[in-house]
């Protein structure tokens, strides 16, 4: 498959790397936990708590792709497109969009 030269081109094939829900789920749980982290960071003034954010972004990424997806995270390819694509998958899910971004995706 071809490098893609857009975010538009990127996002079907990030989606497809995401096809189980459990993988989904992790990766909604650290982005989740990443926020969380950076808001500690700034409501405690700890630098630490920016250490952490992605740690524990990535990490539970990580182990769905590897365990769950048997795939390479789209991370190491396109980092700051993936970050970007893992908010908008989250926001797609929390607002109850996520199914037709998939069904196209598959399409």
């Amino acid at each position: 498959m071809a490098q893609p030269k857009s975010f538009g081109e990127f996002w079907p094939e990030y989606l497809g790397a995401h096809s189980a829900p459990a993988t989904r789920a992790l990766h909604y749980l650290g982005s989740t936990l990443a926020v969380v982290c950076l808001a500690l960071a700034v409501i405690l003034g700890d630098w630490r708590w920016l250490v952490a954010a992605p740690i524990a972004g990535y990490a539970f990424a990580f182990v769905s792709h590897f365990t769950i997806e048997r795939n390479n995270p789209k991370t190491f390819a396109h980092p700051l497109w993936s970050l970007m694509a893992d908010y908008r998958m989250l926001g797609l899910w929390i607002f109850g969009r996520l199914e037709a971004e998939l069904s196209r995706a598959r399409a």
